[in-house]
């Protein structure tokens, strides 16, 4: 029973305990208050500003920008061509979107950057959405994300990421990707970031650079491009934090927009190795300080590195406690090491440890998402998990021995039309 509850806690995580817990605190709250949590003063759609960074999206940007346009004027939209070779700005143009077309390739945040700087967005609209080039914003995606402005003390509203529903023509790998992706996705928003979000705490360590929401009064007090990162998103939180800035809000049913997830392994593992490797920079580049923060992200960051070598060394452990099993059997009733071993660290323990749990939150993701057949491709998910775990100690390593450049590639995309609704 000690071996199943330690591979429980280790799977599951007590960080997801405990924000969970908050989180429900949260829901209580609000319920017993009877009573939005925000006030009606909100900021109209007229003063936001949606700026898209673009580098060789010619399949997707024009869908992007409809989306967008599609909830706002379309003199709000402005879009950053950064060292394209394609016809992304061509079509961005022809979209009506303003467009900035720089050369040569300056990296995600560089191009956003200069965006802000070239155009005067941060003086002229009280709040900037940054938004992915393969992601469409929900038709309710202001209406639910604007209000959270409506406390003064907000200055960033994180968006809620969901899977575009387009991946029925692809390999079975493909649709076993986009479902894990959307697995973490609800995961981590539902079981992590609101609770960690609530007033009292505000300790989310993310604002996502795909579709996010900031006051722009704050931008100019941000470093945007830090040197030396990969991605943006996680720096741009950390500094809102260092320099107390104010509260970063999110609500799992407000801000939610679509994005296109990887369908290859090749694609999946680059993407994912870009983002670890810009949380492990952006800790380097801030380390750790005193405060609620700081302490939240020591714990994430330690219950990170153990259990992902934990999952690294669950292959091995298991077929190691299996050949003892054998090797046990044929030296007959007498104890030995190997039915000691046995005895202390049973197999079957350790296998329904971390695969029950593991599964528990597919079948948590498969129902809040609407997406049965999650639970039959997330057979596969528990691979990759180490998968992922692997990428994020291999980037632990290159974040404190390398530095990078920022200037980046995007991932193959696919063509798609206009969603029609979000989760």
């Amino acid at each position: 029973m000690t071996t199943f509850i330690i591979a429980v806690l280790v799977v599951v995580g007590i960080n997801t305990l405990v924000w969970t817990s908050v989180g429900m605190m949260r829901v209580m709250t609000a319920w017993l208050q009877r009573q939005p949590e925000v006030a009606p003063n909100v900021p109209t759609r007229n003063d936001v500003a949606v700026i898209v960074a673009a580098h060789n999206e010619e399949l997707v940007i024009a869908t992007t920008i409809r989306s967008a346009a599609a909830l706002l004027p379309l003199e709000n939209i402005f879009v950053v061509s950064d060292g394209s070779t394609d016809l992304t700005s061509e079509i961005a143009m022809d979209a009506g979107a303003t467009v900035l077309d720089l050369h040569p390739n300056r990296g995600k945040a560089g191009a956003l950057s200069t965006l802000i700087k070239e155009f005067d967005l941060a003086s002229r609209f009280e709040v900037v959405l940054l938004l992915d080039a393969d992601t469409q914003l929900a038709p309710d995606y202001f209406d639910t994300g604007l209000p959270l402005f409506s406390d003064d003390g907000v200055v960033a509203v994180a968006g809620r990421a969901t899977s575009l529903p387009e991946v029925a023509e692809t390999s079975l790998i493909g649709r076993i990707l986009v479902a894990y992706r959307e697995r973490v996705y609800v995961t981590v928003q539902y079981l992590h970031k609101f609770g960690q979000a609530a007033r009292g705490a505000n300790v989310v360590s993310i604002v996502p650079g795909f579709a996010s929401m900031y006051r722009s009064r704050i931008l100019s007090e941000i470093d945007i491009d830090a040197p030396g990162l990969t991605i943006e998103d996680y720096n741009m939180t950390f500094e809102v934090h260092a320099k107390k800035l104010g509260r970063i809000a999110f609500h799992p049913r407000a801000a939610i927009a679509l994005t296109q997830d990887p369908a290859t392994m090749l694609d999946y593992t680059k993407q994912i190795s870009r983002w670890s490797l810009g949380m492990w920079q952006t800790v380097r580049r801030h380390g750790m300080h005193v405060g609620r923060f700081w302490t939240a992200l020591f714990f994430f960051v330690l219950e990170l590195i153990v259990s992902s070598v934990v999952m690294l060394l669950f292959v091995p452990l298991v077929a190691t406690l299996l050949t003892l099993v054998v090797v046990d059997s044929l030296d007959g009733a007498a104890p030995t090491i190997a039915s000691l071993t046995v005895a202390a660290i049973p197999p079957l323990a350790v296998l329904l440890g971390v695969f029950v749990p593991d599964y528990l939150m597919t079948v948590f993701a498969a129902i809040v998402s609407r997406k049965p057949e999650m639970l039959v491709l997330g057979l596969a998910f528990l691979a990759l998990r180490i998968v992922d775990s692997f990428i994020c100690l291999r980037a632990l390593g290159r974040a404190f021995s390398h530095s990078t450049s920022g200037t980046w590639t995007s991932p193959s995309r696919r063509s798609v039309t206009a969603a029609a609704s979000a989760t």
